[in-house]
């Protein structure tokens, strides 16, 4: 074979290592996902990845949003959920009335986040009835998540809170609840989520179902 000949041979295996070096890294990149969790609890989720000791490597499980514990909600019959309800309701009751925030919408997040069950844990880290972040917990004074009555107070004043943020805008509230209050400010309103807006969706039908609405 001839120099010339040599040379490009060397160019074009050069020109396919680069090419199979970029494929591999774009396919890498698809592959890995970034969670960072600010301190109000909301997680995002990035493929870039970014700076910082607080953001660590994770499985994309494919959520915007702060997902609902479903595991506990697997074929929770009617009943089911009714008679772990009725476990709470005296809780639910006197926590609500403490925090101004009404009783059966309490009821209804619970139910979309964990289905009354009290040990409930969801994939982003989210413990207990009212799927309260390890961080959102630690600010609330909750030293223990899976306590229902600690879970309960500490997810009804932080619903609270948020309310009064939002000036009883349960839409914005509910949100945030979801996304974090950071999230809903920055888009100034709901987040275009769609795990968040199923959410709000969701709690708001089950309210109205309690109510008596529907």
């Amino acid at each position: 074979m001839s120099a010339p000949a040599q040379r490009f041979e060397r160019s074009v295996s050069a020109i396919l290592a680069t090419l199979a070096l970029l494929v591999a890294g774009v396919v890498q990149a698809q592959q890995t996902t970034y969670q960072f969790e600010e301190s109000d609890g909301t997680v995002w989720f990035t493929d870039h990845k970014p700076r910082g000791a607080n953001f660590k490597k994770f499985r994309f499980v494919g959520y915007y949003g702060r997902p609902p514990a479903t595991a506990s909600c697997r074929g929770v019959t009617p009943s089911v959920m009714d008679t772990r309800a009725a476990a709470y309701s005296n809780v639910i009751e006197r926590m609500a009335e403490r925090y101004g925030v009404s009783a059966l919408l309490v009821q209804a997040i619970i139910s979309v986040e964990s289905c009354f069950d009290r040990l409930a844990r969801s994939v982003a880290g989210a413990q207990g009835l009212m799927q309260l972040m390890p961080s959102t917990a630690r600010s609330l004074g909750v030293r223990d998540a899976y306590d229902p009555v600690q879970n309960i107070n500490g997810g009804i004043r932080y619903f609270s809170d948020l309310q009064r943020r939002y000036q009883n805008n349960n839409h914005l509230a509910l949100a945030a609840y979801n996304a974090g209050p950071a999230a809903v400010d920055r888009y100034n309103g709901i987040p275009p989520y769609r795990e968040t807006r199923n959410y709000v969706q969701k709690v708001l039908k089950r309210y109205r179902q309690y109510s008596g609405a529907e």
